[in-house]
């Protein structure tokens, strides 16, 4: 890559990093917010939920969008929204007595922010390159951005609470600044004319009979995916707390720890897989094997340490599937309709993350070897689905048997 690229996709790359941050943050410290606010655990789990259903209303919006007149035009304007809703979450943390409501207001404002920046990151980076290897590996760094987000955020946001509970709140209006001053200078691109409405929806409709059986598997797993990540998540956050009486700081860093071995392996694999899209299958029903051992691993057993090895193994699994996913939605879709149909994958990630959390305390409270066996269940068939659905040519852009 050409020192100006790098620095473009260092910049691009810290939008999922934001957006990360803005809702992972949040996962240590919801206990706290729980007490300090005088509300139910599901009410505080809300807080995670809201932002993802609405984000996922208007992910495909800022898709098309962003196919229309521009990517920085979309992410920029939906930086400053994210922000503001951060400000306002904060602010009335901070000033009001009935805070609850215009913490979710707030919280609704980041999501709908989160819809018209982070899904339209991947196709900017389609945008920024020509070669399907830097593409390749510019996505490997945003999907490691992305997960290290997730690494640092339960250090980042235990750590602010530690001042002041609602910091966190406030953390993030900085970090869209710096983003937003990154993208203003240092990401340049050029955009194609974009198609009419009518013949856009055409071009829409034709990508998904021509494509729709590998694309249909690639939303369902990217999704799937998010859904155990924030449910694993927040089932370990939640037992440190009960059973195991870790909390704040100590807490993030165990938070941490299968989250560092998801950045990991998307960094590693994002340099690995380059053009080659069998590559890319075969990291993906890898990945999505160590998933399916691991949580039915954790089914028969509730032993803090045998649940960190386990989680550890899933970061792995996860880690080597996302950026595959990724570069399959992103390098197999043409540049007119890639803002569309890689918002339509980021909205299917987002419907993971809302549905994780309350799914998994849920089934918490009904037995513990089901809810880790039906895990185990749902990832064998994302496997298997996977392993026979998706075909590509080795190395060929688009070409699929």
């Amino acid at each position: 890559m050409q020192k100006k690229s790098i620095w473009g996709i260092i910049s691009i790359s810290s939008i999922p990093l934001v957006m990360t941050l803005g809702n992972s943050m949040l996962i240590p410290v919801l206990p706290t917010i729980e007490k300090e606010l005088g509300i139910s655990s599901v009410q505080a789990s809300l807080l995670i939920t809201v932002y993802s259903i609405v984000a996922i209303i208007f992910i495909p919006l800022a898709g098309y969008l962003s196919d229309h007149i521009g990517r920085k035009q979309v992410i920029i304007p939906s930086l400053i929204l994210a922000g503001l809703g951060g400000a306002l979450a904060g602010f009335a943390a901070w000033k009001f007595d009935s805070a609850y409501s215009w913490i979710l207001i707030g919280r609704l404002l980041q999501g709908i922010g989160a819809a018209g920046a982070a899904p339209i990151a991947f196709p900017l980076v389609g945008d920024l390159f020509t070669s399907e290897k830097e593409v390749s590996s510019g996505l490997g760094l945003v999907e490691t951005s992305n997960t290290f987000g997730k690494v640092i955020s339960p250090i980042l946001g235990a750590l602010l609470a530690s001042f002041v509970w609602f910091l966190p709140f406030f953390s993030f209006p900085v970090f869209c600044f710096i983003s937003i001053v990154m993208l203003l200078f240092l990401v340049h691109v050029q955009k194609d004319k974009p198609l009419a409405f009518k013949p856009f929806v055409k071009s829409i409709k034709k990508t998904f009979k021509r494509e729709g059986k590998w694309l249909f598997v690639v939303f369902f797993v990217g999704g799937l995916c998010m859904y155990l990540i924030f449910g694993l998540l927040f089932y370990l956050s939640t037992s440190l707390e009960k059973d195991y009486g870790i909390h704040d700081l100590k807490k993030g860093f165990v938070l941490a720890f299968p989250l560092a071995a998801l950045c990991f392996a998307s960094y590693v694999t994002g340099k690995l897989i380059g053009q080659d899209k069998l590559l890319m299958k075969w990291y993906t029903v890898g990945g999505l094997a160590l998933v399916t051992v691991s949580t039915l691993w954790i089914a028969f057993s509730d032993n803090i340490y045998v649940l960190l090895a386990a989680l550890f193994l899933a970061g792995l699994g996860i880690g080597a599937a996302l950026p595959s996913l990724d570069a399959f939605v992103t390098e197999g879709i043409e540049q007119k309709q890639r803002g569309s149909i890689t918002s339509l994958y980021s909205s299917m990630r987002f419907v993971g993350v809302a549905m994780g959390p309350p799914i998994f305390a849920a089934l918490l409270e009904v037995n513990h070897f089901l809810l880790f066996s039906l895990h185990a269940l749902l990832s064998c068939i994302a496997l298997v689905l996977t392993f026979l659905l998706l075909k590509p040519e080795k190395s060929v852009k688009g070409s699929w048997s």
